[in-house]
């Protein structure tokens, strides 16, 4: 079944924020010749994390919403590391914080939610639904291991292994989206799977002279 151009819409502005924080981080860190974690890649983050939650909530598709859960307090949580998130307005903060929870009360409330409809989607297989599913928990594991190494460290930043993670979950999204014919997924990874494969270079210190 497809889906309303203004759900497409919802999702193709969320991979365009994702996009952007990919070639804004890819680009520093070119200019610097090794990783760089700027405030503006986790704030794109945070943005792009909740709108395509509503993308993959409008689509019924359960792949989408199970991999924007738990990344979009690891995207706070970086901010706070990074002391930009105290920065930032407390209506901002406090809206930021409680909108999502409102939105999870605010849907069961009003019947909203179905679960059977999630699992049980007749546009997606359940070995796709799987598929998907696996592709997004290795994408999510990412951001936990990159939280916890961070955490280790006191500060933010993108290990090798968030970018290595970020290849694999990548790939395996990109089979996915292929398979789902899903243009919004395929747009926003095709050339994600690209600087993480360049990242990874510069992680490991291939490129420095």
């Amino acid at each position: 079944m497809s889906s309303p151009y203004w759900i497409y819409s919802i999702g193709f502005f969320a991979q365009l924020m994702f996009s952007g924080r990919l070639v804004i981080q890819w680009f520093l860190s070119e200019k610097q010749k090794r990783v760089l974690t700027p405030s503006t890649f986790w704030w794109l983050s945070l943005g792009a994390s909740f709108l395509l939650f509503v993308y993959g909530y409008l689509r019924d598709d359960f792949a989408i919403m199970l991999g924007q859960t738990l990344t979009y307090f690891i995207y706070i949580r970086n901010l706070q590391l990074q002391g930009q998130w105290l920065k930032s307005p407390k209506a901002i903060r406090f809206f930021l914080l409680v909108f999502p929870l409102i939105i999870v009360i605010y849907g069961y409330n009003n019947g909203h939610y179905d679960l059977d409809k999630l699992f049980k989607n007749d546009d997606i297989p359940l070995w796709l639904l799987l598929l998907g599913s696996v592709a997004q928990l290795i994408f999510t594991l990412r951001f936990i291991y990159q939280w916890i190494y961070s955490e280790r460290k006191k500060k933010s930043t993108l290990p090798l292994g968030f970018w290595l993670l970020s290849l694999i979950g990548g790939i395996l999204i990109l089979i996915y989206a292929w398979f789902r014919r899903d243009p919004v997924l395929l747009v926003g990874h095709v050339m994600g799977v690209f600087i993480y494969f360049r990242n990874m270079r510069l992680a490991i210190g291939i490129d420095k002279e």
